[in-house]
């Protein structure tokens, strides 16, 4: 048979201290909510941005590049905002054959977002795609030869 460790009686003041312990462990501060969308539009460049994305779903091209650029210079909280700004506005200006300014969108996109990326159908599109894969691949570091 084992020895049992003698333990001593819980008294009020061990019980009191191990609540405030329990306790103070379980008030930690949870992180803030994320901001409502109707928050982020009281934001000048967000909402730039917001004008910007409806403006180019309608095809109203030369608004949604002025959204796109005042967006931009307004200054997107995030990032990857920012990495949205700048791809419509590379869409747009590889469509009006302006592969200059699409090339450099694509890379303040990566710039401003370092996750940035098209998505399959977008990358495979027959204008803007081979930019941004000319683009894309510039970033990557070539392996190094043995």
């Amino acid at each position: 048979m084992m020895p049992t460790c003698p333990t001593r009686p819980r008294t009020p003041r061990t019980l009191l201290i191990s609540a405030l312990v329990l306790l103070l462990g379980a008030c930690q501060t949870p992180p803030p909510p994320p901001p409502s969308v109707a928050t982020l539009l009281e934001q000048p460049a967000e909402r730039a941005l917001a004008a910007g994305l409806v403006d180019y779903d309608d095809g109203a091209f030369d608004r949604a590049q002025t959204d796109f650029e005042t967006a931009v210079k307004q200054g997107l909280h995030d990032p990857h905002d920012a990495g949205v700004a700048h791809k419509h506005l590379a869409f747009i200006a590889c469509a009006f054959n302006h592969p200059a300014e699409c090339e450099a969108h694509f890379r303040s996109a990566f710039a401003a977002d370092p996750a940035f990326h098209l998505s399959d159908a977008e990358i495979g599109h027959p204008i803007w795609g081979p930019v941004y894969r000319r683009v894309a691949a510039a970033r990557t570091p070539a392996p190094k030869a043995p």
